[in-house]
């Protein structure tokens, strides 16, 4: 059973090969939008603290 791989998965991979410098760039993008950076322990108690609790009924207007 062969498995399958798409044209474009074939490109990138070629791509990456021939350019192994745009892996930084890759991690640097990567970094920016999915890794979160640690916070420090007085930084979550602010957001805890800040935190404003939500109505029982959150469409009343009372």
């Amino acid at each position: 059973m062969a498995l399958y791989e798409s044209e474009h998965t074939k490109f990138m991979r070629e791509w990456m090969e021939k350019h192994p410098e745009e892996k930084a760039e890759q991690q640097k993008g990567r970094a920016l939008w999915w890794d979160k950076a640690p916070q420090s322990l007085d930084t979550m108690k602010e957001k805890i603290e800040a935190k404003v609790p939500s109505k029982a009924y959150y469409y009343d207007a009372n």
